[in-house]
C-alpha cells in the first residue's frame, strides 16, 4: 500500500481509503452488513487504514457498520473520516431531495450546518462509530443557510474539546474553503473526481496545492461505470441511484467501454484489472491525495487495495490522459 500526508496534518492515509457510502445500503439497492464488515476488515489486511463514512449514508447505518468492524482494530491504527450537515430527521436548511429510507419509509433531506446540529450530529456519529474522537471531521455539503463563520467556530470548538482532529470540508468551492479557513485550518475538500468528471482541475486542484491541502477524490471509478464490466441496457436494483445519472446512458456506457478498451493492453500488460488502473491514474494525478474506494464485499475491497502494488511511469499516465482527451460522452 502507499501512503499520503493530507494537507498540514500527521493523518498518513492509504491511497486507497475504504469509501463506505454503499456499506449504508442507502440509494445502492440495499446492502449486507455483513458483507461490508467483511469487505472492511479485508481491506485493513491489504494495508487500508482510513474509512470515509457520513451519517446520511443509511441514516446511521453505514457509520454503525464502520463502528463495528473495526471494534477488533487498534483504534490509533485506522483513520475514521466521517461528515456532518445532512439531516433526515429534521426540516431546516436547504431542501436536498426527497427519497426512501432503507425500508421504504419516505424521507426528505436538508442540509443544514447550524452550530447546534453540528454537535449534535458529532455525538451522534461518535456513538455509532464507537469512538470517542474523529480523525477528519467533514461538512458533506455547503448550506447557504449557516454562515459559514458560525458552522466551523462549532467545528473549531469540536476540535479543542478534542472530539475531532482535523476539520475538512466536501464539494466547497474555491471562496467557499478560503471563508472557512478563517475560523478553522482546513486539512482537505472531498469532491467527485474521475476520468469522466474532472472539473476540478480548473479551480480547486490550483488553489489545494497552493494552499497544501489535500484532496479525497471521491466516485473515481465512476460508480462502477470505469470498471468496464457495465454493457448498455444494464440492469439496476430498485432504489439504485445510477439509473438515472447521465453517464449511465446506453450511449455514455458504450463510449466509456470503447474507451477503455483502448487502454486495456496496458492493464493486462501489467495484470491489472481496468478498474485498478483507473485507480492507479487517479492518485497520479496532480493535487490528487488519496482516492475513495467503495467496495460492496471482500473481494472488491481486496481488488482495489491491490492495485497500488503496481505504479504507472509519467509516459503511461500521459498516454491514458491522451487517449481520455478522444472521449465525448452525451449529457
Amino acid at each position: 500500500m502507499k501512503y499520503r500526508k493530507l494537507g498540514q496534518t500527521d493523518l498518513n492515509l492509504s491511497a486507497i481509503t475504504f469509501g463506505a457510502w454503499a456499506a449504508g445500503g442507502w440509494m445502492w439497492g440495499g446492502n449486507e452488513s455483513n458483507d461490508a464488515i467483511k469487505a472492511i476488515e479485508a481491506a485493513f489486511d491489504e494495508g487500508v487504514n482510513a474509512i470515509d463514512t457520513a451519517p446520511i449514508y443509511g441514516q446511521g447505518f453505514s457509520e454503525e457498520v464502520v463502528g463495528e468492524a473495526v471494534m477488533g482494530l487498534p483504534r490509533d491504527q485506522v483513520y475514521l473520516l466521517t461528515k456532518f450537515g445532512m439531516r433526515w430527521d429534521l426540516a431546516k436548511g436547504d431542501f436536498a431531495m426527497k427519497s426512501k429510507n432503507n425500508f421504504g419509509k419516505d424521507i426528505d433531506i436538508y442540509k443544514y450546518a447550524g452550530a447546534e446540529s453540528v454537535v449534535k450530529e458529532c455525538e451522534d456519529s461518535l456513538r455509532r462509530l464507537r469512538t470517542d474522537y474523529i480523525d477528519l471531521y467533514q461538512i458533506h455539503w455547503p448550506d447557504s443557510t449557516t454562515p459559514i463563520e458560525e458552522t466551523f467556530k462549532a467545528v473549531d470548538k469540536l476540535i479543542k474539546d478534542g472530539k475531532v482532529r482535523y476539520a475538512g470540508v466536501c464539494n466547497y468551492s474555491v471562496s467557499q474553503m478560503a471563508e472557512a479557513e478563517k475560523y478553522v485550518r482546513l486539512a482537505s475538500n472531498q469532491v467527485p473526481f474521475s476520468m469522466l468528471r474532472r472539473e476540478i482541475e480548473k479551480e480547486t486542484v490550483p488553489y489545494c496545492l497552493e494552499n497544501e491541502k489535500g484532496i479525497l477524490a471521491y466516485s473515481p471509478m465512476d460508480r462502477g461505470l470505469l470498471t468496464g464490466k457495465m454493457k448498455p441496457g444494464q440492469e439496476f436494483n430498485e432504489g439504485d441511484h445510477r439509473k438515472n445519472l447521465w453517464q449511465f446512458k446506453d450511449e455514455n456506457i458504450k463510449r466509456t467501454n470503447d474507451f477503455l478498451q483502448k487502454i486495456k493492453p496496458l492493464a493486462d500488460e501489467k495484470g491489472l484489472t481496468l478498474g485498478q488502473l483507473v485507480l492507479l491514474w487517479t492518485i497520479e494525478q496532480p493535487g490528487i491525495t488519496i482516492a475513495l474506494a467503495g467496495a460492496r464485499n471482500a473481494e472488491q475491497a481486496v481488488q482495489n487495495a491491490r492495485a497500488m502494488r503496481a505504479s504507472l511511469s509519467t509516459e503511461e499516465v500521459e498516454k491514458i490522459t491522451g487517449e481520455l482527451e478522444t472521449l465525448q460522452l452525451v449529457r
